[in-house]
Parts: C-alpha cells; structure tokens; sequence
C-alpha cells in the first residue's frame, strides 16, 4: 500500500496561492536539496489540472541535463480534472471519475509513495477525504495578507510534527503527519 504526501510552499499567514510572487528570494541550495530528497521518494505524482498544465508547459523544455527537469519528466504523473480530455505529457495519466476514489485506488497499489505538489484545490479534496498522509510545508517567512490558504475557517484536522528543519534563508520544513 502506498502513502500520499502532500507539499505546499506556503506563507506565515497560510497563504498558498501563486508562490511564484513570493518565494524566489528564498530559493536556494537548502530548499532546492529538500526538494530533490522529497522528488527522490517519490512513485509519482497526483497533479490538479492547474498544477499540471504549468508543469506540461515547463518542465518537458528545460535541458534534459537538468536533474530535477530529467526526475520530473519521467516521473509518473496521475492528473485530477474534469475539464481536461487527455493528460499528453511523457508519463502522464488522466484519472478518471471521482478524483478522491481514485487516488484511494492508486494507494492501495505497491510502490513508492505518491506525492502531490501544489494543488491546492485537490489536496484540499483529498484532506477532506481522509487520503493525505503527510502534510509538507516549506513554510516561508513571508506575510502577503491575501490570496487562497490551504486551510479554511472550519477545517479541523489534527496534525503531529514528524520532522522539522529551519533553513539559513528563515524558511522552515515541517512535515505533519495526519
């Protein structure tokens, strides 16, 4: 049976939406080797439609030289839509029917575990169904006030720190399990 992680970057303030405006500065050496730990875990990768369509639009030009660009193309990816009529990217799967059912399917298969990155609307569904095993934070230290959190007034989610790691940059790696 496999596990389902989720990671997010995420602000002091709960923020997850468009990390891209706000975690550059804090990408560095640290954070990119926490990156390709967790990537070397992973059996593949259970992506939302938006998600998925920035890294189809990303990752298949970089240089093949390129470690993570190599990891992430071949990786097996599994795509949550109802809106998309086929997933083309190298590896990659459109998931069929109800996303929660079948990410509890892909679970009950051998294999490493699954991860999901970004997503925030699908790892919200997949908290809510009791899927998500760990919870991934990078959690930056920066407040932008506004823009879509990972948790919503009435979610209620016991979490238990399995491992933490401050990074030289102020970022902290927290990994919750549920």
């Amino acid at each position: 049976m496999r596990t389902l992680a989720a990671s997010l970057f995420i602000t002091l303030d709960g923020v997850v939406e468009n990390p891209e405006r706000w975690q550059g500065p804090y990408f560095d050496q640290e954070l990119g080797a926490e990156l390709g730990r967790a990537m070397a875990e992973s059996g593949g990768f259970v992506l939302g439609r938006v998600t998925y369509e920035e890294w189809a639009g990303f990752w298949p030009n970089q240089p093949y030289e390129d470690r993570m660009a190599a990891a992430i193309n071949s990786a097996r990816k599994y795509v949550a839509s109802t809106t998309l009529n086929s997933a083309d990217w190298e590896n990659s799967t459109l998931l069929e029917g109800d996303a929660a059912e079948a990410v509890a399917a892909l679970k009950q298969e051998e294999g490493k575990e699954l991860q999901t990155s970004g997503s925030t609307t699908l790892v919200r569904s997949l908290l809510g169904a009791g899927l998500v095993d760990e919870l991934r934070l990078l959690i930056h230290p920066v407040v932008v006030g506004r823009g879509r959190r990972l948790f919503e007034p009435g979610d209620d989610y016991g979490l238990k720190l399995a491992r933490s790691e401050a990074f030289a940059s102020g970022v902290i790696s927290a990994t919750y399990e549920l």
